[in-house]
């Protein structure tokens, strides 16, 4: 049965604007910085799983507040812990792609990319019995240089995608992208629905505070004003986070000390800090205001082309 459609954005009024929030569903082994640390695909089997126990404390904190969201699942996560999937979905809450196994879009090619598309929604789709039409790439590696895969996902009949991070980074970022919801069109036409993280504009620049590691690291009063912010100009904002992120006790991965230290920074404050904004503001899922956010989206940008908006 189809869900009402909710209002977000600019027509419901600086007071009444609803966000967006979403959890990226994968194991804390999984993540980039393991991969980039040696972790390969052929060892997360050793791995003990961490993740059940991580996403029930999430969807309590959601229950608490009656807050849907969107979750983006991997399909590993779908093909050997379907449980923790069933679970959302029997929540209430959007289910949407994360792909397969976690590879940027750099290491994937078109035919592989489209693969994991069809693939990850037959398996989601199986397990929640409802229609996946959103996806987010891992490490938000839609840039540039990877702009076929607007293409791939039009082809594909997603209807919205959340993988473009406009700001400057070492390892992803579209810096003069849009900041607010827009219209992304791929090199070859492809037109896509794109929903980036909440962003900051200071001093000329995009800074990032819509989740993961900047929530982490930034005191929680900086998000609540940049979510307050986009509410006065009647903006949507987005927020991210990760189950891992609620389990600061999960072990220490190999990685250099560095690299350790920024995946497990602020671990121990990450679930009070979302249930703070969870308290002070109104969020809601991805697919429950679809239509609203193509009529918030008003700017076109062309992705593989930068600084050019249409």
């Amino acid at each position: 049965m189809s869900r009402p459609q909710e209002r977000v954005g600019a027509r419901s009024g600086p007071q009444h604007v609803v966000h967006l929030l979403s959890f990226d569903v994968e194991e804390y082994f999984q993540v980039e910085a393991a991969a980039r640390s040696g972790v390969c695909r052929t060892d997360w089997q050793g791995f003990g799983k961490r993740l059940s126990p991580a996403v029930d404390r999430i969807l309590q904190a959601l229950a608490d507040h009656q807050i849907t969201s969107t979750f983006f699942v991997l399909g590993w996560v779908a093909r050997h812990e379907s449980d923790v999937v069933r679970r959302i979905a029997d929540a209430g809450h959007e289910i949407a792609s994360h792909g397969m196994e976690h590879r940027m879009l750099q290491h994937l090619t078109p035919d592989r990319f489209r693969k994991e598309l069809l693939d990850s929604r037959s398996l989601l789709e199986d397990i929640s019995g409802r229609p996946v039409v959103g996806y987010r790439a891992p490490t938000f590696s839609l840039t540039h240089e990877t702009a076929w895969a607007l293409d791939t996902l039009a082809r594909a009949g997603y209807q919205y995608d959340s993988s473009a991070f406009p700001i400057h980074h070492d390892r992803y970022g579209v810096p003069d992208a849009p900041a607010g919801v827009h219209r992304a069109i791929g090199p070859e036409g492809g037109t896509v629905l794109e929903i980036p993280p909440l962003t900051l504009r200071l001093l000329g620049m995009n800074w990032p505070v819509g989740g993961g590691g900047y929530l982490r690291v930034l005191p929680v009063r900086v998000v609540g004003w940049a979510l307050r912010n986009a509410s006065r100009r009647g903006r949507t904002g987005l927020l991210y986070l990760h189950p891992w992120e609620v389990d600061h006790e999960q072990p220490n991965l190999p990685m250099p000390p560095a690299t350790r230290a920024r995946h497990r920074v602020g671990l121990r404050r990450t679930e009070a800090k979302l249930r703070w904004l969870l308290r002070r503001f109104q969020f809601t899922s991805i697919n429950r205001c679809l239509d609203s956010l193509l009529e918030q989206a008003t700017e076109t940008y062309a992705y593989g082309r930068p600084q050019e908006r249409v």
